[in-house]
C-alpha cells in the first residue's frame, strides 16, 4: 500500500480537521456555559409570557409551580453548570462537546423557533 501525503495530510484523511482547527475542551466548556445561560433567559421570557404550562420539562415545571420560575431555573442551570464544568475537569470532553450539541439543537433552537413564531 502507498500512502501518498500532500500538504501534510495523508490520503484519505481530507476530512479531518487539522489540530490547529480543532475546538479545544476549553472552548467546549465555555459554549456549553453560554448556552446555558441562554437557555435560562430564552425559558424565563417564555415562562413570563406563556405560563408554566411553556415549560416541556415536568420537573422543571413542578420546581416553577413551587418556588417560582426564577429560582428554579436558577437552581437548574447551576446544577447543569456543575456538571458540564464536572465533566471538564474529569476529561470527558467528547461527551461534554456531544451534550453542548444536543443542547444547542434540543433545547435552544426550539425556543428560538417558539419566539421567531411569535
Amino acid at each position: 500500500m502507498e500512502i501518498t501525503e500532500t500538504k501534510g495530510f495523508c490520503a484519505g484523511m481530507a476530512l479531518a480537521l487539522r489540530e490547529e482547527m480543532r475546538l479545544t475542551p476549553r472552548v467546549i466548556l465555555l459554549v456549553f456555559l453560554v448556552l446555558q445561560v441562554f437557555d435560562g433567559v430564552l425559558t424565563y421570557t417564555a415562562v413570563a409570557w406563556l405560563g408554566v404550562v411553556g415549560e416541556g420539562n415536568v420537573l422543571l415545571a413542578t420546581a416553577m409551580h413551587f418556588v417560582g420560575a426564577g429560582p428554579a431555573l436558577v437552581a437548574a442551570k447551576t446544577l447543569a453548570a456543575a456538571c458540564g464544568v464536572l465533566l471538564y475537569v474529569r476529561g470527558f470532553y467528547t461527551v461534554l462537546g456531544a451534550l453542548t450539541g444536543l443542547y444547542l439543537l434540543a433545547a435552544i433552537t426550539p425556543w428560538l423557533m417558539v419566539f421567531h413564531s411569535l
